[in-house]
C-alpha cells in the first residue's frame, strides 16, 4: 500500500528539520547528521551573482526575475532559436521579462561595464506529453518484462534487443500498446556480475550486454567472426549458457565481447565513405564528451583488470586514475585510442538496435512502442560519477527511512545529486538525463519519483535510520520534465510508491505525471480493495513489479518463505505479523474478485483453502483490466505461472537477484491457446467505454 503523509507545504532546497514518518510520528533529524548533510552541500567559492542562474517559468505566468545589487545595468534576452530583445532596469528591483514567452531554453545576460552575468530562463508548458486518445478516455494495455530473462532459441544466455523485437511482434499482434522493459542503463563490461539494473554506472548511456550480436551486419560479413560463430566449441558453450536457468553475466559478456571484437575489426576495413562509418561517425560526435567518457571508463576499467589493480570501483583505482582531467587518464586515451573507439562503437550499435525496436513497434501500430524505465541515482563508483565528481555527493547515499516495508530503513549505495550544483547548472544534468531515457520509447517511468521533491539522504558509514530528508526544487524540476516530456513526445509515469505526502500526488497529476498503481498496495488498513472503477485515469495499473513476488508467489507466500531462509526478518515475530497480513490480503482479493463477479461460483470464497490456479489468475488480470487506469502493465511471468522472483530487495550475494530467466521462450509462451483466449478477453476489455467517472472514482489519489 502506499502510505500517504501530510506535509503543508514543500521545503525549500535544503536539509529538513523533522520528517514524519509511515505511522504518522514525527522525528527531529539529529543536528550532527544535518551539519554533515549541509556540509556535502555547500558550494563554496561562487561570487554572489545580482541574479539567480536559473528561472523556471510555466507558459502563460508572469516572469519576473529578482535583481540584487545596486546601480544600472543593462540586460539582453537571447531566444533558444534566434532573436533577442533588449533593456535596462536598476538593481534591487524586478525584471519583467516580456510577455508570451516561447516554450523553450532562454538565454538572459546582465551587463554592467565589462560584467556579464547569465540566467537560464526556461518557460515549461503546464503539461507533460498524454497521447490524445487517452486524453478521450481509451485505456491500453502491455506488458511489462526483466530484458534479460527473456528466453529465444536464437540468444545467447541472455534477453536481448532480438528478442526483444520478438516480443513487439507477438504483443502487437494481439493489440497491446507497449512493451515495458527495465533500465536499459549502462552496467560495467568489465565486471559484469555488478548486474542490477537499477544500480547502473551510467544513466546516460547503454548496457551493451543487450546487443543482438548475430544482427550486425559486421559480425555477418567478416569470414574471422563466421569463422568463430561455427566452432563447436563456440556453439557448445552458447547452448548451455541459453540452456541454463539463470542468466551466467560473466559467460554471456565474455561470449558476447569476443564476438562484438571480431565484428568492429571488420567494420575499421570500410571505407570512410560507407554509409555505417558516417552513420557512427555522425553518432560518436553528436554524443560528445559525454560518451567519450562512457567509453573512457569502460576501457580503462577493463585495462586496470587485466593489470591486476582493483576495478570495480573507479574509487579504489590507484590514485592518479581519479582524475578524469589529469595527465595519467589523458595520456592513457591517447595511448589506447583504438580500444575507446571500440566502446564508442558498442554504443553505436545499441542505440541503433533499440531504435529499430522502437520504429518497429510503431510500424506495427503500438500506439506507445517501447516504455522504458529510469532509475532513480547511479552507483557511487560507475562512469557517471567519475565524469561529474561536482555533481555528485559521494560521502552521502540515498535511501529510505524505516517503514513497514523496510523496519530497518534502506540504503541503496546511491549517491545524490547535490541540487545546488544543479540549479547553479540550470538543470541541465537533470535535462540530458531524461533526454538519454527519453530517446526510442514513447513512455519513461521514472523510479521513486518523490525524488523530484525529496530525498532520504543518509551520511557514509551510518545506519539508514540516521538520515534526513533533503528537499529538491519539485516545482522546477516538474517543469522541466512537462518540457522535455512535450518536445520528445514521451509520456512519464512516476513510481509513487512508499511514503508519498499527499500534495506531490496533486502537482504530479497536475504536471501530467502518470500514477503508479500497484494491486498489492491498493488496499485500506482492513484489506479492503480498490474497486476497478475507483482506479484514476491518469494512472498505470500493475499486479506487481520486479521487487514484488510473482501473482503465484503471493498467493503462495513465496516471498516470505525466501526471506526468512535468507534471515532478512529481525524475528519470528515480524514475520508471522507478515504473514497474517498476507493471509488477510489474501481473503480482501478473493472477496473482491467474487464481489465483483469475476470468478466462477465454484471457485471457493475461504483464501486458506484456494489455491492459484488458471481461474483465479484470470480473475485477478481481469479485475486489472477492468480498473479505469489509462494504461496496465501485464507481466509475462505471471501468464507463465511463474512462482520465484527476479529480486529480493534488501539481498545482495544471498540470492541471485536479476538473474532468473523466464520459464519458457518467447515464441513458445504465444502459441499457448488458452494463453490466447485470456489475452482476447483482457484486449476486449480494455476496449470497452466506461461510465462516466463518479465521485469516487474521480480521485486520482
Amino acid at each position: 500500500m502506499s502510505f500517504k503523509v501530510d506535509n503543508p507545504k514543500f521545503a525549500p532546497v535544503g536539509v529538513a528539520d523533522t520528517y514524519t514518518d509511515a505511522y504518522g510520528k514525527t522525528h527531529l533529524v539529529d543536528m550532527a547528521v544535518k551539519k554533515q548533510l549541509l556540509t556535502m552541500m555547500a558550494t563554496n567559492g561562487c561570487e554572489k551573482a545580482p541574479l539567480p542562474s536559473v528561472r523556471v517559468f510555466r507558459q502563460g505566468k508572469a516572469a519576473l526575475i529578482p535583481l540584487s545589487g545596486d546601480g544600472e545595468f543593462g540586460w539582453t534576452l537571447m531566444y533558444e532559436n534566434g532573436g533577442q530583445v533588449q533593456g535596462s532596469i536598476t538593481g534591487g528591483s524586478e525584471l519583467l521579462l516580456p510577455d508570451a514567452l516561447p516554450l523553450g531554453y532562454h538565454e538572459l545576460i546582465l551587463m554592467r561595464g565589462e560584467q556579464r552575468w547569465t540566467c537560464r530562463v526556461i518557460v515549461a508548458p503546464q503539461r507533460g506529453y498524454e497521447p490524445e486518445p487517452l486524453t478521450q478516455g481509451k485505456r491500453w494495455w502491455g506488458v511489462n518484462v526483466q530484458l534479460y530473462t527473456l528466453r529465444s532459441q536464437d540468444n545467447w544466455g541472455i534477453g536481448d534487443f532480438g528478442d526483444l523485437r520478438q516480443l513487439v511482434e507477438q504483443v502487437a499482434r494481439r493489440g497491446g500498446a507497449f512493451i515495458g522493459v527495465n533500465p536499459l542503463h549502462a552496467l560495467y563490461p568489465a565486471d559484469p556480475e555488478a548486474a542490477s539494473p537499477y544500480s547502473p554506472s551510467s544513466r546516460h548511456w547503454l548496457n551493451i550486454i543487450y546487443i543482438n550480436v548475430n544482427r550486425i551486419d559486421d559480425f555477418q560479413q567478416s569470414k574471422e567472426a563466421q569463422a568463430w560463430w561455427r566452432r563447436d566449441d563456440t556453439q557448445r558453450q552458447l547452448a548451455a549458457l541459453r540452456a541454463g536457468r539463470w542468466v551466467d553475466y560473466s559467460g554471456v559478456m565474455a561470449q558476447k565481447l569476443a564476438a562484438l571484437r571480431l565484428a568492429y575489426d571488420y567494420f575499421k576495413t570500410r571505407s570512410v565513405l560507407d554509409p555505417r562509418v558516417s552513420a557512427c561517425r555522425q553518432f560518436v560526435v553528436s554524443c560528445g564528451q559525454s560518451l567519450q567518457r562512457q567509453a573512457t571508463f569502460d576501457a580503462l576499467q577493463t585495462w586496470l583488470k587485466r593489470q591486476g589493480e582493483n576495478y570495480g570501483d573507479w574509487q579504489q583505482w590507484p590514485t592518479c586514475y581519479h582524475d578524469v582531467h589529469g595527465d595519467t587518464v589523458k595520456a592513457f586515451c591517447q595511448e589506447n585510442e583504438h580500444e575507446i573507439a571500440f566502446y564508442c562503437w558498442l554504443q553505436w550499435v545499441a542505440s541503433e538496435q533499440l531504435a529499430e525496436c522502437f520504429a518497429h513497434s510503431k510500424q506495427l501500430g503500438m500506439p506507445i512502442g517501447l516504455y522504458r524505465d529510469m532509475a532513480v541515482g547511479v552507483a557511487q563508483g560507475g562512469a557517471e560519477t567519475w565524469d561529474e565528481r561536482r555533481l555528485y555527493c559521494l560521502d552521502a547515499a540515498i535511501g529510505a527511512p524505516p517503514d513497514p516495508l523496510g523496519p530497518q530503513g534502506q540504503n541503496w549505495s546511491l549517491p545524490p545529486m547535490n541540487p545546488h550544483v544543479m540549479q547553479a547548472q540550470g538543470y541541465q544534468p537533470f535535462i540530458d538525463v531524461l533526454r538519454s531515457n527519453m530517446a526510442h520509447c514513447g513512455a519513461l517511468r521514472i523510479d521513486h519519483v518523490m525524488g523530484l521533491l525529496r530525498l532520504w539522504w543518509i551520511p557514509k558509514a551510518e545506519p539508514a535510520t540516521r538520515g534526513a530528508y533533503v528537499h529538491y526544487p519539485l516545482d522546477d524540476l516538474l517543469a522541466v520534465l512537462a518540457l522535455e516530456s512535450q518536445r520528445q513526445r514521451c509520456l512519464v509515469v512516476g513510481e509513487d510508491l512508499g511514503t508519498v505526502p499527499a500534495e506531490i500526488v496533486d502537482k504530479l497529476r497536475d504536471s501530467g505525471v502518470y500514477s503508479y498503481k500497484v494491486l498489492f498496495f491498493e488496499q485500506d488498513e482492513h484489506h479492503h480493495f480498490r474497486a476497478p472503477l475507483d482506479y484514476p485515469r491518469q494512472s498505470m495499473a500493475t499486479i506487481t513489479t520486479h521487487d514484488l513476488p510473482t501473482l503465484r508467489g503471493f498467493w503462495q507466500n513465496v516471498d516470505l518463505s525466501l526471506g526468512k531462509e535468507l534471515g532478512l526478518y529481525p524475528d519470528e515475530r515480524t514475520l508471522q505479523q507478515q504473514i497474517e497480513q498476507r493471509d488477510n490480503a489474501k481473503q480482501g482479493l478473493l472477496d473482491a474478485l467474487h464481489q465483483y463477479q469475476l470468478l466462477p461460483q465454484r471457485v471457493g470464497r475461504n483464501a486458506a483453502l484456494t489455491a492459484m490456479g488458471t481461474q483465479l489468475s484470470r480473475g485477478v488480470q481481469r479485475y486489472m483490466a477492468d480498473s479505469r487506469s489509462a494504461l496496465l502493465g501485464l507481466q509475462l511471468e505471471d501468464w507463465l505461472d511463474m512462482a520465484t522472483p527476479v529480486n529480493i530487495p534488501g539481498t545482495t550475494r544471498e540470492y541471485p537477484n536479476w538473474r532468473r530467466k523466464l520459464s519458457r521462450t518467447v515464441t513458445s509462451i504465444f502459441s499457448d491457446r488458452h494463453l490466447e483466449r485470456l489475452i482476447r478477453d483482457l484486449d476486449l476489455r480494455r476496449g470497452l467505454a466506461l461510465p462516466p467517472e463518479t465521485a469516487s472514482g474521480a480521485s486520482e489519489r
